[in-house]
């Protein structure tokens, strides 16, 4: 009987350590189609923006998500698809950037995309 008790309760845990290997293994393979894109927006003469708007827009789906800059001019948006093309822009008054492409070829889990506004013509 302490040997079938014993048996059980080794099958027990064996079966969840089987259960938080799988976990991890699903969690990692999430985690490789999934990246993020961060950087700073800058003003003509090189200083860090506080209060832009840089948009970023899914070349797939059109959806467009907006992050506004903290003191240090720097912007964040987690979460985007390996498999897709992004467009970035930033705008604060009357300044933007030109448009930057976030391509699904650019294999870096953590992109850096620096912003420079340049005057309105």
């Amino acid at each position: 009987m302490l040997a079938a008790a014993l048996a059980r309760w080794l099958c027990a845990i064996a079966c969840a350590l089987l259960l938080v290997a799988g976990t991890a293994v699903a969690k990692k393979d999430e985690d490789a189609n999934i990246r993020t894109v961060q950087g700073v927006v800058n003003n003509p003469d090189g200083q860090a923006v506080n209060g832009a708007v840089v948009q970023l827009k899914n070349t797939k789906t059109l959806q467009i998500r907006s992050f506004i800059t903290r003191d240090n001019g720097a912007y964040y948006f987690h979460g985007l698809s390996t498999d897709t093309d992004y467009e970035l822009t930033a705008t604060f008054s009357g300044e933007s950037s030109g448009t930057r492409t976030l391509s699904c070829f650019d294999s870096r889990k953590v992109a850096v995309m620096n912003l420079k506004l340049e005057p309105k013509k």
